[in-house]
């Protein structure tokens, strides 16, 4: 059903090497039929054929340098298609636990079929003690024993006097909205 796979090496270094990796993985992904997913790049998909003749999807979660494929056969896609284009470590290709700090472990639906469910309570943990570490560095923050909501319902963003942010704060601030969403 699912493997999973770390990439070996990676392009680091220079100002473009982002945007050089990520056009070699589009190249790379593109001799191999997949298409990025219009929602989420990091999701590329092709269209496959089972052993039964049914069709459905293949799809490959590709992110900085973990891999994940989903497929009939998802240990040949990355045995023998990614690792034409990718070094990938040997020990790592196998069903997956972990997967961008979310637990991942097959299930059985009600109706017999089997599914992998991600559970992010793991990474929202991790998550959770990274903000009160960052907290407890400074010292006109701190994180509240409780907090029934995010805001006050008295909150009034019109009459928020609140001094700006520094870069470093609002940079952190911005990561935080980016775990926020990924947990969503």
């Amino acid at each position: 059903m699912g493997k999973v796979a770390l990439i070996h090496r990676a392009l680091y270094g220079g100002k473009s090497a982002g945007r050089d990796f990520r056009n070699h993985l589009r190249s790379c992904m593109a001799h191999l039929g997949f298409d990025s997913c219009p929602d989420d790049p990091d999701v590329w998909m092709r269209p496959s054929t089972k052993a039964d003749g049914s069709t459905y999807h293949t799809y490959i979660l590709l992110y900085t340098d973990d891999a994940l494929a989903v497929s009939e056969n998802p240990e040949k896609v990355l045995r023998e298609e990614l690792r034409r284009y990718f070094r990938l470590k040997e020990k790592s290709i196998g069903p997956p636990s972990i997967y961008l700090g979310g637990r991942v472990r097959k299930v059985t639906l009600e109706n017999g079929v089997e599914a992998w469910a991600f559970g992010s309570s793991q990474y929202v943990q991790a998550a959770v003690k990274n903000v009160e570490e960052y907290l407890g560095k400074q010292t006109r923050y701190k994180m509240p024993a409780k907090a029934e909501t995010p805001l006050k319902t008295t909150y009034r963003a019109e009459l928020d006097v609140t001094p700006e942010l520094k870069p470093q704060e609002s940079a952190y601030y911005q990561s935080l909205i980016g775990v926020l969403g990924w947990i969503v």
